[in-house]
């Protein structure tokens, strides 16, 4: 009888200890199983806060890039059909020009001139600035580099912008005089306003050699 008892105890003993295994395993697949979901959370999340970190980044960077678009422009010409004027437009629509100043290298001893409500840029206002060319016997197409201050309206602030443009052009020597026949305006370079005359200045050096 002890010895049923105690075979029976043994059995008894066995069982509980397989059903505390299979209990420990249940208890650490329930673990690994929240672990992988904690993780699989925790990636989404992750992936989520890099997306919306990355679109917040896009978006600063196309705010700052239309912000510098607002706070620039570049200036385009159109020659009257007797040359002697080019009436000067922004190259985005929505921009509107208020006045602009156009400044000439230093040597030329050439005043700067201001243009406001009508831009534009007359032959006249060059004339005496490209009158030492003309007695070296200057031909062709030609160009004479300015700095442009333009003060234009855009999304209603208004902002200023400086620029580095040749005005091209040609002269028609007549009879009694020579005559400046203007062909068009092209961007050189940006400059920041207390830089500009210095630019200019080094570039008419710079083709003067």
């Amino acid at each position: 009888m002890p010895e049923k008892q105690t075979q029976a105890q043994a059995e008894a003993a066995a069982i509980r200890r397989r059903w505390i295994t299979l209990g420990e395993m249940v208890a650490v697949a329930a673990l690994i199983i929240s672990a992988l979901t904690f993780w699989n959370s925790y990636s989404e999340r992750t992936a989520s806060e890099a997306e919306r970190a990355a679109e917040k980044a896009d978006e600063a960077v196309a705010k700052a890039a239309a912000a510098e678009r607002s706070q620039s422009l570049v200036l385009t010409a159109a020659a009257s059909r007797d040359a002697r004027t080019l009436a000067l437009a922004p190259t985005e629509a929505d921009k509107v020009i208020q006045s602009l100043t156009i400044r000439f290298p230093t040597a030329l001893d050439a005043r700067a001139i201001d243009a406001v409500i009508e831009p534009r840029i007359e032959a006249g206002w060059i004339d005496d600035a490209v009158e030492d060319l003309d007695r070296r016997g200057s031909s062709g197409d030609l160009r004479l580099p300015v700095a442009i201050t333009t003060r234009f309206v855009s999304e209603g602030e208004t902002y200023s912008d400086t620029a580095l443009y040749d005005i091209g052009y040609r002269l028609d020597s007549g009879i009694l005089d020579t005559d400046v026949e203007l062909r068009g305006l092209a961007l050189i370079e940006r400059a920041r306003p207390k830089d500009a005359q210095a630019r200019l200045d080094a570039i008419w050096k710079a083709r003067s050699r």
